[in-house]
């Protein structure tokens, strides 16, 4: 059984667990549900950038991160530092986050939150809503192609934009369908963890243009960014590379500025 695997049988667990204590109603009768949300596809297509600076404390492969920081600083510092989005990590066993951090981020900043989570349940999709989030992030690395539309199309009821992420072409292939925004090739092999930036290249001619194209995973310098640029990637989700300072915003702030400065 490798991680993922993991993770999912425990996310159906958490999922059965919360649905006893939290229904439905409650979290639809929630302050934040009825809020109009914020397009991040729309922030990565006019954007010099392309930045979605990531809160993350810990992970499988890396364990501890960053586990003393403010989830509310580093929103501010990300919105202050000019990101195009912020995502949260909302998964507690394996990356000691909380759907509070994402009602934390939300209060603190006016960015569009991504909810970076192993989605599997349309619950998951609500639960985003009633915390402040804009946008979902579903893997199709977990997901069959029924299930990515099931819950891409109720995203899209809920008026939540839809990150799909795939590893390789197999689950690109099966995922392709109208109800995405922004497809997501994470670099990170699933398997060896290794991460290398040919696969998004390798992709980047198949993605139809109608959506925003976003690399995931190991990119830590500019230069990546630009080459990836002209592969057609509008957006870089950034995570460690920030969250390994004791400042991630003003780390986000520096690296937006450098970014700038050789697109002239």
């Amino acid at each position: 059984m490798n991680i993922l695997d993991k993770i999912i049988a425990d996310k159906h667990k958490e999922i059965d667990l919360k649905k006893r204590v939290v229904p439905v109603s409650q979290l639809e009768n929630s302050a934040l549900f009825d809020r109009e949300t914020l397009s991040l596809a729309q922030r990565l297509r006019n954007s010099e950038s392309g930045i979605i600076a990531e809160h993350k404390r810990r992970s499988p492969s890396k364990s501890v991160i960053n586990q003393n920081l403010n989830v509310a600083d580093v929103a501010r510092g990300y919105e202050a530092a000019g990101v195009c989005g912020m995502s949260v990590l909302t998964d507690g066993k394996y990356f000691g986050g909380s759907l509070e951090d994402l009602l934390y981020a939300r209060a603190s900043a006016n960015l569009p939150l991504l909810r970076k989570e192993f989605i599997i349940d349309e619950y998951q999709l609500l639960e985003a809503k009633a915390h402040g989030a804009d946008v979902i992030l579903l893997i199709a690395a977990v997901l069959e192609r029924e299930q990515i539309k099931q819950l891409s199309e109720f995203a899209k009821s809920l008026n939540l934009e839809v990150l799909l992420e795939v590893h390789n072409e197999e689950e690109f292939q099966k995922s392709i369908m109208p109800s995405l925004d922004m497809l997501g090739v994470n670099n990170r092999n699933l398997k060896t963890f290794e991460v290398s930036t040919d696969i998004s290249k390798e992709l980047s001619e198949k993605i139809p243009s109608e959506f925003v194209k976003v690399s995931e995973s190991g990119i830590s310098s500019v230069e990546t960014i630009k080459d990836l640029k002209n592969y057609g990637y509008k957006g870089f989700l950034i995570g460690e590379n920030f969250m390994k300072t004791d400042n991630p915003g003003k780390a986000a702030e520096e690296f937006i500025k450098e970014l700038e400065k050789s697109s002239i």
